[in-house]
């Protein structure tokens, strides 16, 4: 059998269970509110239509949980979690996956949050 062909195979073979293996549902705080993204020029961003900034070291992970870089994602309109520091600076945004997007009940204000029931097991709110 030709070498690289072996070669190639083997690699295959290697990296097949891990081609397989499941996305982990990443964990969201219970102080993360739901909205619609849209950067501007960072640090100014759209925040559910309000302007907002990004603290010194806010934190943006994409859909695949890596970091991704405000310029990266300047004009685009997301579906995002995010929480604010105690100044209302923008801390961290999750970009939501298909999976979390399909999750509909998350709390949009802070008081939908402080009247809700978050499930940390389970990633999930319930309202009263």
């Amino acid at each position: 059998m030709n070498p690289m062909l072996r070669c190639a195979l083997l690699i295959a073979a290697l990296a097949s269970p891990f081609a397989a293996t499941p996305q982990v549902a990443r964990p969201f705080p219970a102080d993360a509110l739901r909205a619609e993204l849209q950067v501007l020029a960072a640090p100014d961003v759209l925040i559910a239509g309000k302007p907002a900034r990004l603290s010194p070291g806010a934190r943006i992970r994409g859909e695949n949980n890596l970091l991704a870089m405000p310029g990266e994602l300047v004009g685009k309109r997301l579906l995002v979690h995010y929480t604010r520091e105690a100044d209302g600076f923008v801390k961290d945004i999750w970009v939501l996956n298909a999976a979390e997007r399909a999750i509909k009940v998350w709390p949009n204000t802070p008081e939908q949050a402080a009247r809700w029931q978050f499930d940390m097991a389970t990633q999930t709110w319930s309202k009263p």
